[in-house]
């Protein structure tokens, strides 16, 4: 049975037959850590001296987001991070300055420290990161985590957090902006509720339904809904969803289109698993990645991993999956040439590729502790999701 968040992010099948043992995860944030994992190469090329600073990022109970966000608040440095983590979560990663020479020293709040490890001719960016490795407890679970044994049979789901977790609204909101609906894109942003979400957070969400409440009820729109405050303030001055969009950040902007993408190359591999297709081997006409994460043709023999296409505006039709894809599309009422949206040309996604199976590592359980790494861009709560085969997955801390 696939629980019904999952077919919301287009997720619609298992990769394993394994029961799954329940539980849940998150009881602390202690049981979730995370640390980043960066090249040889990378890690080499730091120095003492010299160059673009390099810190050591640990945090617990906030995102990275915010993190950064209150560094430069507090420190007035901007520092960039080579992937995002979890706020529930005890999480280490690498962020780097994009000044030359500017540094500060190691300092501490209560949810994160920063600690500068040294400098880099060049920023470092999520190239250089490889891996994620994960040490995740799994409470109220049964006892057979140990008979799971089929962690290289995972399809490269994005998971949950990709499009919102407890309101999962990011892909509905890309999709409005490549339909060039802004004003469907502000409703969803300060409207759209979820049953997940908290009792205050939905009330103030149903007020707001109604556009001639924005100004009545800005004021009780809670901080952390920033992004929210940022589109109502504009609306409430200007009565404009373009521009009220235009002023969410870029990177975020971005965010919301890339997770549509998401959601199709989720869809695109529930319907390929569901039709037959392998996924976990590649076969001759197939694109593909080197073990040095290089795109290429299916070179027999060679020791390559499967791709598949992430649609954008530059498409590439010629692939096994095309039929799925196709569909999709069409059910979607969606073409690639609407990824290039001559309104906002800056969130504009031409596409790619990317491994339909997860790469594990590391992998190991004992008792109800499950320790792996995944290669860069994988989700550790879909390799959860097939020993876990949680009915209720947000309730099961996903």
């Amino acid at each position: 049975m696939i629980p019904k968040i999952d077919s919301q992010i287009g997720i619609s099948v298992f990769s394993t037959t394994f029961n799954g043992i329940g539980g849940r995860i998150r009881a602390e944030a202690e049981d979730f850590r995370v640390s980043e994992v960066i090249s040889d190469k990378s890690l080499k090329s730091i120095t003492p001296q010299d160059g673009y600073a390099v810190y050591k990022l640990k945090k617990k109970k906030i995102d990275t987001n915010h993190a950064l966000s209150d560094i430069f608040r507090k420190k007035g440095i901007r520092l960039k991070a080579l992937g995002l983590k979890d706020a529930f979560a005890v999480t280490e990663q690498f962020v780097c300055s994009d000044n030359k020479g500017k540094s500060i020293e190691n300092f501490a709040t209560e949810k994160y420290s920063l600690e500068k490890i040294g400098f880099s001719k060049k920023p470092l960016s999520k190239k250089d990161m490889i891996a994620n490795h994960f040490n995740i407890k799994i409470s109220d679970c049964s006892d057979n985590l140990s008979d799971f044994t089929d962690y290289e049979k995972i399809l490269n789901f994005y998971g949950y957090q990709r499009f919102g977790s407890k309101r999962p609204v990011t892909h509905l909101i890309g999709k409005a902006l490549l339909q060039r609906n802004f004003k469907k894109a502000v409703e969803l942003i300060v409207s759209f509720t979820s049953p997940y979400d908290s009792k205050e957070n939905t009330e103030i969400r149903e007020k707001l339904v109604d556009k001639s409440n924005y100004k009545k009820y800005f004021d009780q729109v809670p901080p952390q809904m920033d992004i929210e405050r940022i589109v109502l303030q504009e609306m409430i001055e200007h009565d404009d969803a373009q521009k009220a969009i235009h002023a969410v950040p870029l990177s975020l902007r971005r965010f919301y289109v890339q997770a549509y993408q998401s959601f199709i190359f989720n869809q695109t591999l529930s319907a390929a698993f569901a039709d037959g297709e392998n996924l976990f081997a590649a076969q001759d006409g197939d694109v593909c990645y080197d073990l040095h994460g290089i795109l290429g043709k299916y070179i027999k023999g060679l020791d390559q991993h499967l791709a598949l296409p992430f649609v954008g505006y530059s498409y590439y039709k010629k692939t096994r999956f095309d039929f799925q894809i196709s569909k999709i599309l069409e059910t979607e009422e969606i073409s690639p040439k609407d990824f290039f949206i001559k309104e906002m040309q800056e969130i504009s996604s031409e596409g790619g590729f990317r491994q339909a199976a997860i790469q594990c590592t590391n992998y190991s359980a004992k008792d109800s502790v499950v320790d792996f790494s995944l290669s860069r861009g994988s989700f550790a709560t879909i390799l959860l999701r097939e020993i876990m085969k949680p009915e209720d997955p947000i309730l099961a801390g996903f």
